[in-house]
């Protein structure tokens, strides 16, 4: 399993949390702002430039207001899907 950044499980997810931002009418600014960072790291985890871990991934989707689970059932279903195909 490819842990990268730039991993197409990390891809999934950062869509997923940009679309719900964006479903919110949130900018970059207004978000980090909720979540008490600079806007910039906002934006680089939505830009594949740094990875969220657990905890902030967590925060990123209370602030939003959306259920975390949902983010990771995309993970899952990402993973699945590649072991179907690849015959595991």
């Amino acid at each position: 399993m490819n842990r990268s950044l730039y991993s197409k499980y990390y891809d999934a997810l950062r869509l997923w949390l940009k679309t719900k931002r964006d479903d919110k009418g949130l900018s970059l600014r207004a978000l980090a702002e909720k979540l008490g960072l600079h806007h910039s790291i906002v934006g680089k985890i939505e830009q594949s430039r740094r990875k969220i871990d657990i905890v902030e991934f967590v925060e990123y989707c209370r602030v939003l207001e959306v259920d975390p689970h949902e983010g990771l059932d995309i993970i899952i279903a990402k993973i699945k899907s590649e072991e179907i195909n690849s015959g595991k």
